[in-house]
């Protein structure tokens, strides 16, 4: 394959995937990382059918603007990997950089530089930003995947081929190096060419690949996560504490399990709308982990009620903790757009013993926040320990 078709590929990869974006998901707008990504695409296909188009078309055209172009596109690439890494502000870094980077060419295009040294300085901007982008991949190595990780270092080695490239002609076209073995110039484009081929296959097919794997994360992360308070959803907390109820059956400090429901919840909905009540939830959370520790975990079983969990706490230290729990809520109305409204819950206290399923805990658990709702509601009952008939409370 020679480099004009080379080119020509790069051109219609690029249109292709342009054409694949526009198609997909109209009504999400290409928001986030996907436009930056998008505009890469468009950026480098114009850039390179310019190129391809290098002689028919003024010098200008093909020369200087097509350059900018395919800097602009590879720099957006970079940001849009920044991006996906979870740096939104991406382009305070890279659009002065680019700037400095197509001033510094342009000035050696206007200036009369040697053509060697501009395609050393062009084969540096662009390694330089797929180096760039290779640094977003690496940041949090230890937790990425495979393909993130392989995205990383493909993209370096050929950013730093390209860069290399562009070095090795310059040498040439200055008789610092010469040619040896038959290697010559052309050899050396042809070398950078497939390098920009690869990086495309590889930056374009694993950045939409990046995108699947984040968006499958997410749905599996929704599937064990409440989205609007940000704490276990029934399913996700069940399945935390299945360990703890293992531990229960060995001798130690027990785990102890609270359940809190808001008094009055319905009321509020009824009167201020879904909006305040959710409102009032996400409220109810944060004052709920101001009293938890890191260890402790708080989990949403639906409506307004919630469970949290106390490893390695006693049934006296639990129920003072659902006291301070309790008294928080209390002491933190919503600010609502109509009203000030006061919150209070009712909690049950218990333990994990060594017998207990799911089932046999929740229910006395359920019991005890039923007791408490029953001796008046904003207070806290402790299920009686085995032997006993009734619950204390406060």
């Amino acid at each position: 394959m020679d480099v004009r078709t080379l080119v020509l590929t790069l051109a219609l990869g690029n249109l292709a995937l342009c054409a694949a974006l526009f198609f997909h998901d109209t009504d999400n707008r290409q928001r986030g990382g996907l436009a930056s990504f998008a505009l890469a695409r468009q950026f480098q296909s114009v850039a390179w059918l310019l190129l391809y188009f290098r002689g028919v078309i003024p010098e200008p055209l093909a020369g200087p603007i097509a350059n900018l172009l395919l800097f602009t596109g590879v720099a957006f690439d970079a940001g849009a990997l920044w991006e996906r890494a979870g740096y939104p502000g991406w382009r305070r870094a890279v659009l002065p950089a680019l700037g400095v980077a197509a001033a510094a060419w342009l000035a050696c295009y206007v200036g009369g530089v040697d053509a060697g040294v501009r395609v050393a300085a062009g084969s540096a901007i662009v390694g330089a930003f797929y180096l760039a982008g290779a640094a977003a991949l690496v940041s949090g190595w230890r937790q990425a995947s495979m393909l993130r990780r392989f995205m990383a270092v493909a993209l370096a080695v050929l950013g730093l081929a390209i860069a290399g490239r562009g070095l090795l002609a310059m040498a040439m076209a200055l008789s610092l190096v010469r040619g040896w073995a038959g290697v010559e110039a052309v050899h050396l484009q042809g070398v950078g060419y497939v390098a920009f081929y690869l990086a495309m296959l590889i930056g374009g097919v694993g950045y939409l690949l990046l995108a699947r794997e984040t968006l499958q994360g997410e749905l599996a992360r929704l599937e064990v996560v409440d989205a609007l308070t940000d704490v276990p959803n029934r399913r996700g907390f069940y399945g935390a504490l299945a360990p703890w109820l293992a531990l229960a059956r060995r001798p130690g400090t027990p785990t102890a399990l609270l359940i809190l429901n808001l008094d009055g919840f319905k009321r509020v909905n009824d009167h201020y709308g879904h909006a305040v009540g959710d409102k009032v939830l996400k409220a109810m959370v944060e004052a709920c982990r101001r009293q938890l520790r890191d260890s402790d975990m708080m989990g949403r079983l639906g409506g307004a009620e919630f469970a949290v969990q106390l490893p390695r706490t006693t049934l006296a230290d639990a129920v003072l903790v659902a006291e301070r729990i309790r008294a928080s809520i209390e002491a933190n109305p919503v600010k609502a757009e109509r009203a000030v409204i006061s919150l209070t819950a009712s909690l049950g206290v218990t333990t994990m013993r060594a017998d207990d399923s799911t089932v046999s805990l929740f229910k006395r658990a359920d019991e005890a926040l039923q007791a408490a709702k029953l001796r008046g509601r904003n207070r806290v009952v402790a299920a009686p320990p085995p032997g006993e008939a009734e619950g204390t409370g406060t």
